[in-house]
This record gives C-alpha cells, structure tokens and sequence, in this order.
C-alpha cells in the first residue's frame, strides 16, 4: 500500500527566497500552459508540450525539466476537468523529479531553483527514519503556514493476513473517543477541553473582527483565527494517531479483527441539542477509522464495519433489546436479565459479536479439508 512520508525542509533566508521564487514561477508557467491548452482545445502531454514548452522555457526562466513539471500540473487537472483553465497559486505545491532533486544523505536534499541547486537540510522522525530508505522517484515540494515541506509517497508490504476467531469491538463516542470490548477506554475529555479552549479564543477574535476595529486589528484576528484552527486540527488527529495505533496493536496481539461502527451519515440522520452541535461537530470519528483501517492493512489485522443500530440499547449477556436499558450516558441495566455495565463497555461487546457474525459467511464459503 501506498504511505506519504512528510519531511521538514530548513532553508536558511536566501534558500527560502529560491524556492519561493522557483514556486511562484512553477506555478505561474503552469496556469500559463493551462490557458493556452484550454483556448487551443488540446489536453494531452505531448500536445500541450509542442504548444509552448518553449515560451515557459524563455518567459519563465525554467530549466528544461521544471518547465516540463509545469505542463504535467496543467495536464493533470484537465484530465480531471476540461470544462475550465485553473489558475494554480503562487504557492502551490510543485513537484520535482529524480532530474531536478535527490537527497545528500539523510540529512539535506539537493533542489533545483531558477539560481541553481540549493543544497538544504532536513528533519524528520522515527516513524519516516524508519522509511526513508524506500523514498523513490518523485517528492513535491509544499509551503505550508511558512514552513517547506518533502512529501514522498512510498510503496509499504501489507501484513501478513491474521484469519481471525474473534473480534475486538469498538464503540466510538465524545465522551470517551473510543471503548473496547475488553474494557479499554480512550477518554474525550482532553479534546474537549482543547476544544472548549480554542473556541473561547475564537469568540474573543470574533467580537475583534467587526467593523468598529482597525483593519490592522481585523487582520491579525484572521491570521490568529487560521492558527488555532491548525493547532486544534494537529492534537485532534495525533490523538487518532495514538488511538488507532494501541487499537491496532492489540489485535494484532491477540490474534484478532477489529468490529467498527459504520458511522458514515450519521450527522444527516441524528438531531443534536442545540448545546451538543459545536462538540459533534468536532468529531473526528471518519479520520479515526481511517488511521485503524491503514495502519490494520499494514499489519495484516482484518478491519469490518457492522451497522451501530440498537448496540447501545442491546444487553450483551441475553440480548435483549429495549430503550430503558440505557440508563444514561455511562450507565446500561437490562430491563429483562438485569445486567449492569458500562454503556460504551456493553456497545463494545455487542460491536465485537456482530463482527463475528459478519464473517461467518466468508468463513463457511471456504473449502473444507475431509480427513480420510
């Protein structure tokens, strides 16, 4: 399967005004090739490139290889849409070739700008050192909140299936972000509390941002407004990270799949209080089951999606059904055997035997073995 590495470019002040400067002429030369493509009706390589390979080499300054990089950005948008002619920005991501860019070690990559190669470092973690070594072909070059950026797209092996028995359940929520059929809980509350935080913080920046201010103040409002909304973004999904990962690892542990609630719509079909909006809002619950899919796929742990219907109002120990056996939030007694549990812990398990259930079809579709 395919994984991007994120590596983080250091340029000293006249590096950065080199690849500033290759990015916007990058990126010009392609919205340039765009429009002469879009008014001459032709869409392919071969004939964008006969169009004006040589204007973008001339009016732009590009070496033979960034103009050619230009004319693939404008061609692969058209193979996308040719009902228009985009207009890239300036500081759009652009992407280089083994032609124009290599690494020099681990440590610094060699990139081509219109004044020559720039030899810049770099740094990275664990999790992409771990990886490097299979970075090949192509990286594009991406200016994020001030910052430069190599992101690498490499080929990883998927592990090894594990035919699974059993199922571990997960129920997944605000309160606790997720439950595990064997107890395991992943509280909420520090995103929450994260989330609270930056929303007082937005409140106090949107009262700056009305009419009565100085446009001065009115702008740094925004630039600040962008900044937290980043800041909550990165801790909400290093928390998925950190989640996804001790899921994973436990099944994989244990010799087991992993059951998730297939939540997908689920905002367009429940009705929220007015006061739960912003914080059902911020669930992040899609990206969570992505991280576990990818990071299961690696490791060979078969993933499935079982519809959440009645789990939380379903006794795990006799299976009764009914909508007084939850009691509250955090709290499950069945109205038929009496069962006491945790709610999300009860979801979990009920989560955990639907998973099972889903895979008896495929397992009693395999061949069986007679002994003799």
């Amino acid at each position: 399967m395919k994984l991007t590495l994120q590596l983080r470019l250091l340029p000293s002040p006249e590096q950065t005004t080199a690849l500033r400067d290759v990015m916007a002429a990058c990126n010009a030369a392609a919205t340039h090739a765009a429009t002469m493509a879009f008014k001459t009706g032709v869409f392919s390589q071969p004939s964008v490139h006969r169009l004006c390979y040589r204007e973008l080499r001339s009016q732009f300054s590009l070496s033979a290889q960034l103009a050619v990089r230009a004319i693939g950005k404008a061609v692969e948008v058209f193979r996308r849409d040719k009902t228009r002619a985009p207009i890239f920005r300036s500081d759009g991501a652009i992407t280089y070739d083994e032609r124009c860019f290599s690494f020099k070690g681990p440590a610094a990559a060699s990139i081509l700008t219109r004044s020559g190669r720039v030899i810049v470092p770099m740094i990275y973690g664990e999790y992409q050192r771990q990886r490097f070594d299979r970075i090949k072909g192509q990286v594009d070059l991406v200016l994020r909140d001030g910052t430069f950026y190599l992101y690498a797209t490499i080929d990883m092996p998927e592990g090894a299936p594990i035919e699974p028995t059993e199922f571990l359940g997960v129920d997944l929520g605000v309160v606790n972000l997720a439950t595990t059929s064997d107890g395991t809980q992943f509280g909420g509350g520090a995103v929450e509390a994260v989330r609270q935080k930056h929303m007082r913080t937005r409140r106090s920046l949107g009262r700056k941002m009305g009419a009565n201010h100085k446009r001065r103040t009115r702008k740094n409002a925004r630039r600040a407004m962008k900044r937290i909304g980043n800041r909550e973004q990165r801790f909400r999904r290093h928390e998925n990270h950190c989640i996804s990962k001790s899921l994973v690892k436990t099944a994989e542990d244990t010799g087991r799949g992993i059951a998730l609630e297939d939540l997908k719509g689920i905002r367009n079909r429940t009705r929220f209080r007015r006061e739960q909006r912003a914080e059902m809002g911020g669930w992040a619950f899609s990206q969570l089951r992505t991280f576990v899919e990818y990071k299961a796929k690696l490791a060979g742990v078969t993933v499935v999606a079982i519809d959440p219907r009645n789990t939380s109002r379903t006794c795990s120990e006799c299976g009764h059904c009914e909508k007084a056996n939850r009691k509250s939030q955090s709290e499950f007694e069945c109205q038929s055997c009496g069962h006491r549990a945790n709610a999300d812990l009860n979801a979990a398990r009920n989560i955990a035997a639907r998973g099972a259930t889903v895979m008896q079809p495929e397992v009693s579709q395999r061949p069986q073995t007679i002994a003799a």
